[in-house]
């Protein structure tokens, strides 16, 4: 059994292969397509392509045609896209742009599916588990879809239900894409930098979570436990309540929430609920979730936001959350003060302090763009106290000057975009910046309390008691490992990538030229003396032979007419 399940999968993950493949060469073909038809070059095939293909090829952009592609091969493409977005500081722009419009959403399928699904995981049928069970789905997305059903004891509740077979489904794609990314780290050495594997583990481990409903039932307490343990809380947030018993690794039982839609405004004035304190409501605890919880929604659209009875503001869909650690929020408090007072060299700190590789290489120039970036926004009139401005702008100095700050803090930036659109929506007068400025004061003071700081200062003493004690032994493992060879150097030469492409280069133009000389004398043979089957008077194999040397040879003259410096990227890097 263990040779045919091994065989079976490679047989699953051969016909993936084939797909995607399939999929880069429809694509890479229009590109290509697009390409001649920009350079004005090798028009006479223009003759010989589909009008259809030809046409689509010069309107759509590379861009997105990446985007279609990542639609085209599936849920786990998507997601990964989904999640790449996020990523401003490894991708362009306009590609960033292109995979925010990547949408999940599926024909459902068939609710006596999802129905025996549902039973399989509650291990009882739902006429015995409900009053009522909807079989028709009133939302569906690629991983689950969402039913309505009624508790016996009258509750009103939604089933979060997981496609069947979709996690196997995505763990081979994920094994595909783990394989591809080795093979590009391998074969396009400029692409190491941006670490294909690291992205794809990254996105395997996001990806397995979000496949975990239980994982989302815990984000969901988590996220009521917050503002319920929260002093300052008035009861103006609202989180579903989760059903343990009903929840499992493939099925989430909610609340069934019946609000307003937050950007029905004339529905909320019908109801006689006040848009300006919504917004302010809403404000204020987006502001709690990053600087007093540092646990905070990150897709905070309009439709995952429902008003209730007396203003109150209801988040639905937990599946996509940010964390920040303490020390960073305190960092990100003073970012924004330093913004506020003009403050360049507290910003680079608070950067450096955010950044993995706190190292800048071009200090002044990062000073200057700082210098510019505050001395503009302290004239700005319009969307100057909004935080999304200050961070996205920010985002484009860090990307330009390569610091590596974490993952959350884009995360973060364009879960701001987001709710501040929804916020200026209900009320543009609201003043973000003077709501959030208390908020931005306790952080900073939390960091400087007396009692914090002496706490630090023993954590540390203790911490280089630790050392200290361990030193010795360290020093003795390391001399113990030199002495057996267990201790390896991993020693790179910088720049030699376009040594190795040059290389590459002349190899392929000598195998080239071996084959070349090897068919021009088959072929020659082959014509000299009439190698049946003939065509014409000529030998047929003879023919083909040096037709093929023909397309060789205009290759090979193509390639050395390029020279050395061709469109390879890796010339530039320095």
């Amino acid at each position: 059994m263990g040779i045919l399940n091994y065989i079976e999968g490679k047989y699953h993950h051969l016909r993936r292969y084939n797909q995607i493949i399939s999929v880069f060469l429809k694509y890479g073909f229009e590109d290509l397509v697009s390409y001649m038809e920009e350079k004005k070059r090798f028009q006479f095939l223009k003759r010989f392509l589909p009008k259809s293909t030809f046409n689509q090829a010069i309107k759509l952009t590379k861009w997105e045609k990446m985007r279609m592609v990542c639609e085209e091969l599936g849920p786990t493409f998507v997601k990964f896209g989904q999640i790449l977005s996020n990523r401003p500081d490894l991708l362009p722009a306009e590609l960033i742009k292109e995979l925010e419009k990547l949408q999940d959403s599926v024909p459902p399928i068939a609710g006596t599916i999802a129905k025996h699904v549902l039973e399989e995981e509650l291990k009882q049928k739902a006429e015995d588990l409900f009053y009522e069970f909807d079989e028709t789905c009133f939302a569906s997305a690629s991983m689950a879809q969402v039913h309505r059903a009624t508790l016996k004891t009258g509750e009103k509740i939604v089933l979060k239900i997981q496609r069947p077979g979709i996690k196997l489904v995505i763990e081979q794609d994920i094994k595909v894409m783990l394989y591809m990314a080795e093979l590009f780290s391998k074969r396009i050495p400029s692409l190491k930098s941006f670490d294909p594997v690291g992205l794809v583990r990254n996105f395997e481990d996001s990806i397995i979570k979000e496949l975990d409903f239980i994982h989302e039932s815990v984000n969901v307490q988590r996220f009521e436990y917050n503002f319920k343990e929260d002093a300052d809380d008035e009861g103006w947030i609202h989180s579903p309540k989760v059903y343990r018993e009903l929840t499992t690794a493939k099925v989430l039982a909610l609340e069934f929430i019946d609000g307003t839609k937050i950007t029905d405004l004339q529905k909320l004035t019908d109801r006689g609920l006040n848009k300006e304190v919504i917004a302010k409501r809403l404000a204020v605890s987006f502001f709690k979730q990053i600087f007093n919880y540092g646990f905070f929604h990150a897709d905070p659209h309009p439709g995952n936001l429902l008003v209730l009875e007396n203003n109150v503001v209801c988040y639905l869909d937990y599946g996509m959350m940010g964390s920040i650690l303490k020390k960073d929020i305190e960092q990100f408090g003073s970012l924004f003060i330093a913004v506020n007072k003009k403050d360049v060299r507290r910003i680079i700190r608070s950067l450096q302090m955010l950044s993995d590789s706190p190292t800048i290489k071009n200090f002044r120039q990062l000073e200057a763009d700082l210098n510019e970036f505050v001395q503009n926004h302290s004239f700005r009139s319009v969307h100057s106290n909004e935080m999304s401005t200050i961070l996205l702008e920010l985002k484009d100095i860090i990307v330009k000057h390569g610091l590596k700050v974490p993952t959350h803090f884009f995360l973060l930036a364009r879960a701001m975009v987001t709710i501040e659109g929804v916020i200026r929506n209900l009320d543009p007068t609201l003043d973000l910046g003077k709501l959030i400025k208390p908020y931005l004061i306790r952080t900073v003071a939390r960091h400087y309390n007396p009692i914090q700081f002496t706490k630090r200062v023993l954590n540390s003493i203790y911490e280089m008691g630790m050392y200290m004690e361990d030193f010795p032994r360290d020093i003795k493992s390391a001399i113990r490992k030199i002495n057996t060879g267990e201790i390896k150097v991993d020693l790179r030469h910088k720049g030699i990538d376009p040594l190795v492409h040059t290389i590459n280069r002349v190899t392929r133009q000598i195998v080239s030229a071996v084959i070349l000389s090897g068919l021009v004398i088959g072929s020659s043979l082959l014509l000299v003396n009439k190698v049946h089957p003939l065509w014409g008077n000529s030998s047929a194999f003879g023919v083909v032979g040096l037709i093929v040397s023909g397309i060789i040879l205009f290759g090979m003259m193509r390639d050395l007419r390029k020279g050395d410096h061709d469109d390879w990227s890796g010339w530039d890097e320095k």
